[in-house]
């Protein structure tokens, strides 16, 4: 085959959908720790089925207008990291083909590494041994291959090859891969992708067993004898020096160029500016905005050098030094913008009865219809007593979700318009989560903040902060001083034996978890509560609250209560009906 039409790569997606679908299980099997996190493999998958649904219902023989309908079906059921991640890499392919009715070899390489520019430019800093680099070494090795073959199976089947083997690899760009004795997940959907794609050349087929891959069957042995979890990123980023990150402060805004002063826009004189004190600058400009990402030393100066520009709007500024020290110190997970999140929320398999579809809890959206709001909350919560806990402190919309359910950037989409405000505020509440609701920010037209809250108390924190008659950047910045100050933990069992840091865990055992960490681990749900409340409180804390989760006990929780006043004399101690699956416990230290 010396060209690919529309049809025909809608084919090869049909197929490459397939693939993935039928090893979802295997997907999630990568990322486990004492048990499964369940949703690389999930949220790539429903990304995909998403795009799928939107080629089948809009078919095109062009391979211009079918590489856009799949990219707008992906962007807009983009679930998680790993998703949204796939999601550019085709975004970035449909721009590689644009205008063009079919293609050959050499131009479908070019759109392949097309993908992996838009995808690394998606994420704020790339780590190494991600689907990013599985997606960055097969786009490289094709556009090499291209000049010697204009067969397309052929490129196909090279680029399987050397995806392949660059996942065989990420264990060693990531050492603890290699401790744990898995490959990144995320790479391994793309593979399974890939392998669709090539069922489809080489047999015409859609559906069906997909291709083996080279030592699959070795590595899925290994997978089955030590099946572990540690996160990589997060690992990663511990070994950093906190004094070591230059470029502290992490800017992201806009620049409305309609309201500018008269000043032209010159993207190459601003970025050379930018550069001056700061990195990692992206610009992503039209006629009428820029959108600005830069990590800088003076913040001040950058707002000045915009401002020559137009007015500002949506400004973001974390503090990544300050990000990195509550990540040592075992508060906060990993930036999800680097990849998968750094520790999974969800230790124990969700119930079946839990696995409902998203719904949206609006009883309290629509604002007066004379009056605009000031302000709106989107947040994400999973259990009936956390929901009414977020709509009590003012949220209008609560979404259906968590670890392994996560809201898609569509229904982010759906929730923000039932919303009437002049600022919509978001908390997402979980580090996979994080990244659709920041693209689902970025298509909609609208004022729209996204806090990263990467907890259930996080959230609540964050919400108790805010205050309707302040500004946006008061309450901006007193939502974020308060998650900084919340320490979160959770109790759950675990469901397989395993090792980790020093800790025997038995399947059947309870295990504490705060900022992402096993800390804790007995048979008993009150002693493993009382071991996770020790750690916590090590660092002082004047208030405990403790959100019940569904299988939770009276007398277990009132023996827990009483454990605190006795030893903690000087905490106050709250206690809330959560109703959350999964977790027998939610707490938080403050």
């Amino acid at each position: 085959m010396r060209s690919l039409n529309g049809t025909q790569f809608a084919n090869m997606v049909l197929s490459g959908a397939d693939s993935l679908h039928r090893h979802v299980d295997h997907v999630n099997a990568l990322n486990v720790f004492p048990v499964p996190d369940g949703d690389t493999g999930t949220n790539m998958n429903l990304t995909m089925t998403a795009g799928v649904k939107e080629i089948k219902d809009k078919r095109s023989a062009s391979i211009s207008k079918t590489a856009e309908i799949l990219s707008k079906g992906l962007l807009m059921g983009a679930r998680g990291n790993s998703g949204v991640i796939l999601s550019q890499l085709f975004r970035g392919f449909s721009r590689g083909v644009a205008g063009l009715d079919e293609v050959n070899a050499v131009q479908f390489a070019h759109a392949l590494q097309s993908g992996v520019d838009t995808a690394y430019k998606a994420v704020v800093k790339p780590v190494e041994g991600t689907i990013l680099t599985v997606a960055k070494d097969a786009a490289k090795h094709a556009v090499h291959i291209a000049r010697r073959t204009p067969d397309i199976e052929e490129l196909v089947r090279e680029v399987l090859a050397k995806a392949n083997e660059s996942l065989q690899r990420t264990p060693e760009l990531l050492p603890v891969l290699k401790q744990v004795g898995v490959v990144d997940s995320g790479g391994q959907g793309l593979v399974y992708i890939y392998e669709g794609f090539l069922r489809f050349l080489v047999s015409g087929a859609t559906e069906g067993a997909a291709e083996p891959s080279e030592a699959k069957a070795d590595h899925v042995a290994s997978i089955q004898e030590r099946v572990k979890q540690l996160d990589a990123n997060a690992s990663a980023q511990a070994k950093l020096n906190t004094e070591d990150i230059e470029f502290l402060y992490d800017m992201e805004f806009f620049i409305d160029l309609t309201r500018g002063t008269g000043k032209p826009y010159n993207e190459e004189e601003f970025e050379k500016a930018l550069a001056k004190n700061g990195d990692s600058i992206i610009l992503i400009s039209d006629e009428e905005i820029v959108k600005v990402h830069v990590h800088s030393r003076r913040p001040g100066e950058v707002f000045d050098l915009a401002m020559a520009y137009g007015e500002l709007t949506r400004m973001h500024i974390l503090n990544m030094r300050e990000q990195h020290r509550d990540l040592l110190h075992g508060e906060h997970e990993e930036n999800p913008e680097q990849g998968e999140s750094a520790m999974p929320e969800v230790f124990a398999e969700m119930p079946a009865e839990q696995e409902e579809s998203f719904q949206l809890h609006s009883e309290n959206a629509e604002p007066p219809a004379d009056e605009i709001a000031a302000y709106g909350f989107i947040a994400v919560a999973m259990g009936d007593g956390i929901k009414d806990i977020y709509q009590s402190l003012g949220v209008d919309v609560v979404l259906s979700g968590g670890q392994t359910m996560n809201p898609s950037t569509q229904d982010f989409i759906e929730a923000i318009e039932t919303i009437t405000a002049q600022h919509i505020i978001i908390l997402p509440n979980n580090s996979n989560i994080i990244m659709a609701a920041k693209q689902a920010a970025e298509i909609v037209e609208r004022d729209i903040t996204v806090l990263e809250t990467k907890t259930i108390p996080q959230g609540i924190a964050a919400a108790f902060a805010f205050q309707e008659e302040e500004s946006l950047e008061t309450n901006i910045e007193a939502m974020q001083e308060a998650i900084a100050h919340v320490k979160s933990g959770q109790v759950t069992y675990a469901v397989r034996d395993t090792q980790f840091d020093g800790l025997e865990i038995k399947a059947g055992n309870f295990i504490g978890i705060s900022g992402g960490k096993i800390v804790a681990t007995t048979e008993h749900l009150t002693e493993t509560c009382e071991q996770l409340l020790t750690k916590m409180l090590e660092t002082g804390g004047e208030i405990i609250t403790i959100l019940t989760g569904e299988d939770a006990k009276e007398e277990e929780t009132a023996s827990l209560v009483e454990w605190v006043e006795e030893h903690h004399p000087d905490v106050e101690v709250e206690v809330h009906a959560g109703g959350q699956p999964i977790y027998s416990y939610i707490i938080s230290v403050e």
